[in-house]
């Protein structure tokens, strides 16, 4: 109990180092160049507290679960020998964070909005969440599929500088085709997918198959499925912007 406590508060006084330069910046511009005070100093002192307090936790959460827990999965799989249930396991991995993603759902939301302001769908309701549900699940089926070639590209010893070439690739030729409208959106999706619930596992993922196999490095080939997940999703919601 001790020893937990000692690193709640290490982690405490990390997460305050941390934000400590984005405090100080706010405070600099805001007192010494615009001379206004700070409004609603309580809220905003309580907020930070509570940033503080939530970025702690996350930390302390991703320390003691999720990592451990990816890590532990992928030496199961790896030991079980079956690589249609490790890649069955990677997509789903990849498929189920990202369509919880915070970060997704907001943009998706924001995103409906603005498809429904410029007439590309109806501006009602139902229309407003029958696009944003599909384009979170483009998101995650893009994300799914591309842990799946990440795996692979682990198992097989593929260089990862060639798969990724061919990924843009793959970016700058739908980027042609698709819709003007849709594009910008793709880009997004490819940065807010990797957000707090899906880098951890995936990149626990990663790291832990490529220490459980034979021959594979955890620094060179245990990284690069973040790359991945940032790329598909450009690809797959250009081409769910172009079916709709």
């Amino acid at each position: 109990m001790i020893k937990q406590l000692q690193a709640f508060l290490s982690t405490l006084l990390d997460s305050l180092r941390d934000l400590a330069p984005i405090i100080l910046v706010v405070a600099f511009f805001q007192l010494l160049v615009l001379r206004q005070p700070l409004p609603n100093l309580s809220d905003v002192l309580v907020g930070t507290a509570l940033v503080i307090l939530g970025l702690t936790l996350f930390i302390r959460g991703l320390d003691l679960g999720l990592f451990p827990f990816g890590e532990s999965m992928a030496h199961a799989f790896a030991r079980k020998g079956s690589v249609f249930w490790l890649l069955a396991f990677a997509f789903a991995l990849g498929f189920g964070t990202t369509v919880a993603e915070p970060a997704l759902i907001a943009v998706a939301e924001e995103a409906s909005k603005a498809a429904a302001n410029g007439g590309v769908i109806p501006n009602v309701e139902a229309e407003r969440e029958q696009y944003a549900l599909g384009l979170r699940i483009t998101v995650a089926l893009s994300v799914g599929f591309a842990i799946v070639i990440g795996v692979l590209r682990i198992l097989r010893g593929w260089p990862i500088q060639w798969v990724i070439v061919a990924g843009y690739m793959g970016v700058v030729v739908m980027t042609q085709f698709a819709p003007r409208e849709i594009v910008g959106i793709a880009y997004d999706s490819g940065g807010v997918t990797t957000s707090t619930i899906t880098v951890p596992l995936v990149t626990a993922l990663g790291v832990g198959l490529a220490s459980s196999i034979k021959g594979r490095n955890p620094m060179t080939d245990g990284f690069g499925l973040i790359a991945f997940a940032s790329l598909t999703p450009m690809i797959f919601v250009m081409g769910y912007g172009m079916l709709y």
